[in-house]
């Protein structure tokens, strides 16, 4: 379970392991559709971090990491994250295999948005 450390009013210290990758990855599967652009952007980011450099804050995809910690990082001014490579390589692991069915909900999404707007634009007409 991640470990919060509160280091004073404007510093957090956050250690996550294994198993908190596997978190992640088991609410991204279980709620995809509201995860699925934080996951395609996680896998696709990933590697040019050289995956154990990641930033989740860097692509404005930290949802999923967030929802592990309890806390949002973003009340602090500074933290630091401590996990073993483990953490991330799992994580990648786990948003590769969620990536393609991510892609097609993402494309579903688009399309029945825009079924909307056309349904709408001929009602209007």
């Amino acid at each position: 379970m991640a470990h919060v450390e509160i280091i004073d009013d404007t510093t957090l210290r956050l250690t996550l392991g294994l198993e908190d990758a596997v978190s992640m990855i088991q609410i991204a599967q279980r709620e995809q559709a509201a995860y699925a652009q934080e996951i395609i952007t996680i896998y696709e980011k990933m590697p040019v971090f050289e995956y154990t450099h990641f930033c989740f804050y860097a692509y404005d995809s930290a949802g999923l990491f967030e929802r592990v910690l309890e806390i949002d990082p973003k009340t602090y001014l500074s933290f630091s994250l401590d996990a073993p490579d483990s953490f991330f390589y799992a994580l990648y692991g786990g948003m590769s295999a969620l990536y393609e069915s991510s892609i097609k909900l993402i494309q579903q999404t688009s399309t029945a948005a825009s079924a909307v707007n056309e349904t709408d634009v001929n009602a209007h007409v």
